[in-house]
């Protein structure tokens, strides 16, 4: 059966049902929600939209592709579906917003837009090296998510660059594939938890390389190996090797959103209980903002579970918006 349903827009002065901000899997997953439950969808993309998917190459974890998809392709999928439900697409980057009352008012483009509500979802960046050699090869061999990428490392070599838990973790998911992980870490401790270093350290595939770092990534079209110097001697090395996992952090994507909404000490968005909505768990600090993906879950980083959280933000913000009419 053919569905020709699309989302109303808003009359002309009216505010949007709802304002997205954000489009990676958990933006865009909202925007197929809200517009399916027939709220005017205003979806601000920024002009680089798509999340962290549009800097993988081949996608093989997402549910419904056996074969595998490529990351681009995967999100203009995402994008497509939002505008076939009447999801207004703007590929602009948000420069302010004001949650002080309602309607709320975000500006970007330099244009305002009013919203009876909105769903955040505006991702994390991932913290790399920074080395004019590695942005070429992200995709091509530098990967900062092992769940995602490590069965494409199949009895090969990788380092990873880190020393927290989500090095460790890293590295533990690396072991499963690869036939040797060395771990390059700047200093002579790492700062990961004692369980998941005992693991690491016991692990006879892994090994670690300490007081060091990566000062260059090698190869043309694919990873071939880098160059490490010692943080103690500045005695620089080669290693061959296949796969570069960084894992050093991630940045939440909320500087527009200081002092707007409550967030945690390392940036992400609080999730928060409202006692007049307890069945609602994507509601920020602000009644009618909502919450989904990256930009508040550092522990699964996942797109399949930043599309999980668009539908959750989504189906919230309507079932709290059908309320305000009662």
């Amino acid at each position: 059966m053919t569905d020709n349903f699309i989302a109303p827009k808003p009359k002309t002065g009216a505010p949007y049902d709802t304002i997205i901000i954000g489009s990676g899997p958990a933006g865009l997953t909202a925007g197929i929600y809200t517009t399916r439950g027939a709220l005017s969808t205003l979806i601000l993309g920024g002009t680089k939209w798509g999340g962290q998917l549009m800097l993988t190459t081949e996608v093989e974890n997402y549910p419904g592709f056996p074969e595998g998809i490529q990351g681009l392709e995967l999100m203009e999928k995402f994008r497509s579906q939002a505008a076939r439900f009447g999801a207004e697409i703007k590929l602009e980057d948000v420069e302010s917003v004001d949650f002080s009352q309602r309607p709320f008012k975000v500006n970007a483009g330099n244009m305002g837009y009013e919203g009876k509500s909105v769903i955040i979802a505006t991702g994390a960046d991932t913290i790399w090296l920074g080395l004019e050699s590695e942005q070429k090869l992200i995709g091509r061999g530098i990967s900062s998510c092992a769940p995602c990428d490590a069965p494409f490392f199949r009895e090969k070599r990788v380092v990873v660059v880190g020393g927290g838990d989500s090095a460790m973790e890293e590295a533990m998911v690396l072991t499963k594939y690869a036939s040797e992980i060395t771990i390059i870490h700047r200093r002579d401790a790492f700062r990961a938890s004692d369980i998941m270093q005992k693991k690491v350290l016991a692990n006879p595939k892994i090994k670690v390389i300490w007081n060091s770092e990566i000062v260059e990534i090698m190869g043309e079209m694919r990873v071939m190996g880098v160059k490490i110097k010692n943080n103690q001697t500045n005695e620089v090395a080669e290693m061959p090797i296949d796969g570069v996992f960084v894992a050093i952090g991630h940045s939440p994507m909320t500087n527009i959103f200081q002092g707007k909404i409550e967030l945690d000490e390392k940036g992400y968005v609080k999730k928060m209980i409202n006692a007049k909505w307890p069945m609602l768990n994507s509601l920020s600090s602000i009644e009618g903002v909502f919450v989904a993906g990256d930009v508040h879950d550092h522990h699964y980083k996942q797109a399949v579970t930043a599309a999980g959280f668009g539908c959750q933000a989504a189906m919230d913000c309507e079932r709290w918006l059908e309320s305000l009419k009662t």
